[in-house]
């Protein structure tokens, strides 16, 4: 098994470190995502101090965004996001409620939200009221509440589904009236 390598980092890499960072990492990353894409190099005293600024900079722009994220979550906590669409009888979307809309409807009331930070289960799938967390970093979330209404009135279709129910009941009863007095009366036949 290879060793694994030292590495200075010449950009911020996602979940290995910012710029200026020596890290330890196994051959293969290095040899195939890190080196090739030079977001790496073999570490000297020279360019360690030449990305000392680089590295101050990151760090401040790593604060500013954690403070931005601070304020945005304080905001989140506790709002109320309310989405319409279409669905059938029952309540049922079609189509679902996904991170990617609740993240729109943030952006559009005026919430800096990126669709990463939005955690979710599973996709909403039928109209009601839900409990989303959006989460920037592990100890940065809120709670915020969903609520997906229908683009018609529900209680309108129920009633016309009730009324349609009754008309087929009302059929059905007449239909098994009419077996009823054909099994009594037996089948009728033409005359000649």
């Amino acid at each position: 098994m290879a060793k694994p390598i030292e590495l200075l980092l010449l950009r911020t890499v996602e979940n290995l470190g910012i710029v200026g960072d020596l890290v330890t990492v196994r051959a293969g990353f290095a040899r195939n995502y890190l080196l090739p894409h030079a977001l790496a190099e073999h570490p000297t005293d020279a360019k360690i101090e030449s990305l000392k600024a680089a590295r101050a900079t990151a760090v401040a722009e790593i604060a500013a965004t954690r403070a931005q994220r601070e304020r945005t979550i304080n905001k989140l906590t506790g709002v109320n996001i309310k989405l319409t669409r279409s669905c059938n009888d029952q309540g049922v979307l079609y189509g679902s409620i996904t991170q990617r809309d609740i993240a729109d409807a943030l952006v559009a009331a005026g919430y800096a939200v990126d669709m990463r930070a939005v955690r979710l289960a599973a996709p909403f799938r039928r109209i009601g009221s839900y409990v989303c967390t959006i989460q920037f970093e592990k100890e940065l979330k809120a709670d915020i509440t969903i609520d997906i209404a229908a683009d018609r009135a529900l209680e309108m279709i129920q009633a016309q589904r009730d009324a349609d129910e009754a008309a087929a009941a009302t059929i059905e009863a007449s239909e098994a009236e009419d077996r009823v007095e054909m099994a009594t009366k037996g089948p009728r036949r033409k005359k000649d």
